[in-house]
């Protein structure tokens, strides 16, 4: 299905528009329609954009972007977002303000909800008050709602794989194999995976939409025996050639195998299979001469995250350094040739993703002497590159990996990290960049090391509530969602003075900026807050900060607003995304009751937009009990395909392996804003827009 459940809510001058929907791949689920730069990705090459989906496509044009034009929206912007060092290639970026505070929270808001983690954890009633996220009574923990074994194998697992033998319309066959592939199979004796064997036939479909779904199939699968199909679809060899019924593999395919391989190799006990991994990816790399550069930010991405077990030394990155490609076999070697190439001439939307890359990695090996003054070295470079002349997007990745490398130490390069993102605000022009300093400082100054933190956390504390109060417009709503990153790590810990500031912004604010400080209350997680947010969901009537209201009171736990956000869900058939807010709410809550009347919407629904928010609803909130009347709507030939293709999600998202989302493991802490067409474009068809 061509993905896009929901592109999330923009702001435009005050005014709330959202863009339509676009749906593939088993359906969407985060951030902007698109963040390509002009010039920035380019399309899929040697393969072309999937093909248009079949029957029941919609009729809305696709969401406008900065990287591709498309038909204007009712409110969409004139300019492009803020201020830039230098222009893009292209001309000036057109379409969505990509700096709002919103996008970075659908990227990276997995771990903060951890729905699943919720609803498996047991249910309550509506009206129930004793029952607050991750505190359920013993009684409750029995009750899991969690899908058995049996369920999976004989009810979910027998329809899904129905549905690739006989069905022929892509967004049925995507949304089924996105789903096996989320609930995974055992190996054979051989190591063989009957699931992996079901996708590899789709590899040659002639919908190339069909073919790249299969190739990420293989890796949310993760089974190790996948790799060697996925190297040869990356590398174009012989083999993978054979294996898509082509004289090539597309770019398309070839950047979905590169992001397989790094969710197997994220997964994979096997350090041998981690080293042929990394070997790959760098061959790729190194190789690519194609017209886009989508397989090169692949690569690089996947690099960070498949960190080698063996950690080497400062003489194995020397032999790297040489050229020799079998030397590439350990951590040290790893993070240096990542540092060298960011220090290299490619395309800077391609060195913008070596920061984060190299964060990863050194993020997993603290304590370790070597380490630690390679983090030093690093952390130096980015610091540098903070007053250098570099292109936006690289400044910005460089704060994002700033934040995953500092903790609240008092002094050396922890302190001067800390220094440098409070000086990101005046000393760089680029408003991303200060955008992003305020959630890096949260991140580095509420985590605690050796050192005592207690300067670390006056001096944070001081500079957020100085940027809520007295910041540039565009950073405000960014200081009240650091505030909550910075007080959920810290605890009861967490100044009294930064959360009373972020609670006195959220009962003055009257505009829709008030959803940044409701998902800042939400992810504080301080039941003191309920009050305040009940009072602004009464208040509050424009659809985008009521949907991030009611998420923020179902991350608290609000029990007592079970019942408003139960009349918002039922009153919400046509206002799409606030009902899939609404029911993420009701899922942390608790709240089961919805179920049905969630899936009698579904079967009824014409609408795209509203199908996809349902889905996504009950696959989120739609537990053990929602499996029967999904099997049964999927095999349900009189419904429309969008509509089984939905359900066929929604079983996945159910019976999935893992609690969060398989693509946040990509999404976390990433620069979106240095994008490709295979990473999050504009319909939606980007590795991070899939469910």
């Amino acid at each position: 299905m061509r993905k896009a459940l929901i592109t999330t809510a923009l702001l435009f001058g005050g005014a709330f528009c959202f863009q339509p929907a676009a749906f593939g791949h088993g359906g969407t689920s985060r951030g902007p329609g698109d963040t390509v730069p002009p010039g920035g990705g380019g399309g899929g090459g040697g393969g072309g954009t999937p093909a248009t989906p079949g029957s029941g496509a919609p009729a809305s044009p696709s969401p406008a972007s900065p990287g591709s034009p498309a038909p204007a929206t009712p409110g969409s912007p004139a300019g492009g977002p803020g201020a830039a060092n230098t222009p893009t290639t292209g001309g000036v970026e057109t379409g969505p303000d990509l700096t709002v505070w919103s996008f970075w929270w659908e990227f990276n808001k997995d771990p903060y909800i951890n729905l699943k983690a919720a609803i498996h954890s047991g249910g309550t009633k509506t009206g129930s008050s004793d029952w607050f996220l991750g505190q359920g009574t013993d009684s409750q923990a029995k009750d899991s709602m969690r899908p058995s074994q049996s369920d999976i194998d004989n009810k979910i697992v027998p329809a899904l794989l129905a549905a690739l033998e006989k069905e022929t319309n892509n967004d049925i066959i995507t949304g089924a194999m996105m789903a096996l592939a989320k609930i995974g199979d055992k190996p054979d004796e051989d190591g063989r995976s009957a699931f992996a064997d079901k996708f590899t036939e789709f590899l040659g479909d002639s919908n190339q939409e069909i073919a790249e779904t299969s190739a990420i199939a293989l890796g949310i699968l993760a089974n190790d025996a996948s790799v060697k199909t996925l190297q040869d679809l990356l590398a174009d060899t012989s083999t993978g050639r054979k294996l898509v019924g082509s004289n090539e593999v597309s770019i398309r395919t070839r950047s979905f195998a590169a992001y397989g391989l790094a969710l197997v190799g994220s997964r994979t006990a096997s350090p041998e299979t981690r080293v042929a991994i990394i070997q790959s990816l760098r061959e790729a790399l190194e190789s690519d001469d194609t017209a886009t550069r989508d397989i090169k930010v692949a690569c690089l991405i996947a690099m960070g995250l498949v960190p080698l077990e063996k950690l080497g030394t400062e003489a194995d990155a020397a032999a790297v350094e040489e050229g020799d490609v079998t030397m590439l076999d350990t951590r040290m070697a790893q993070i240096d040739y990542l540092t060298e190439y960011f220090q290299g001439k490619d395309h800077y939307l391609v060195r913008a993703h070596c920061p984060t890359a190299i964060a990863r990695l050194l993020s997993e090996t603290t304590g370790d002497e070597a380490f630690d003054a390679k983090k030093e070295e690093v952390a130096r470079i980015f610091l540098k590159t903070l007053k250098g002349k570099e292109r936006n997007q690289v400044i910005q990745s460089c704060v994002l990996a700033l934040g995953q490398l500092g903790d609240a130490d008092p002094d050396g390069i922890d302190a001067d990290i800390r220094k440098g993102l409070i000086n990101v605000p005046k000393d760089v022009t680029d408003t991303q960049s200060r955008n992003f300093s305020v959630i890096a400082l949260a991140q580095v100054a509420s985590r605690v090391s050796d050192g005592d933190p207690t300067d670390a956390i006056k001096e944070a504390s001081k500079h957020f509530q100085t940027q809520l109060s007295k910041g540039k417009n565009a950073i405000r709503p960014w200081a009240g969602v650091a505030i909550g990153v910075f007080g959920r790590s810290l605890g009861e810990a967490a100044p009294v003075d930064v959360v009373e500031a972020l609670r006195a912004q959220l009962i003055d604010e009257r505009t829709p900026r008030i959803g940044a400080y409701a998902i800042g209350s939400g992810i504080l997680g301080n039941p003191d807050f309920t009050e305040t947010l009940l009072d602004k969901l009464d208040r509050i009537k424009e659809d985008e900060p009521r949907g991030y209201i009611c998420v923020s009171l179902g991350m608290i736990g609000a029990s007592e607003a079970i019942v408003p956000i139960n009349e918002i869900v039922k009153n919400s058939t046509y206002r799409p995304q606030l009902l899939q807010q609404a029911s993420i709410a009701l899922g942390l809550l608790g709240d089961k009751n919805v179920v049905d009347d969630l899936i009698d919407t579904l079967g009824k629904s014409k609408s795209l937009a509203t199908q996809a928010a349902l889905s996504a609803a009950l696959g989120y909130i739609g537990d053990k009990r929602s499996i029967d009347p999904l099997v049964e709507m999927l095999g349900n030939s009189a419904l429309t395909t969008r509509a089984r293709g939905f359900a066929a999600v929604a079983l996945g998202i159910v019976a999935d392996k893992e609690e969060l989302p398989w693509n946040s493991k990509i999404a976390l802490d990433l620069n979106y804003r240095a994008s490709t067409a295979t990473l999050n474009d504009t319909g939606g068809t980007g590795i991070l827009n899939i469910l």
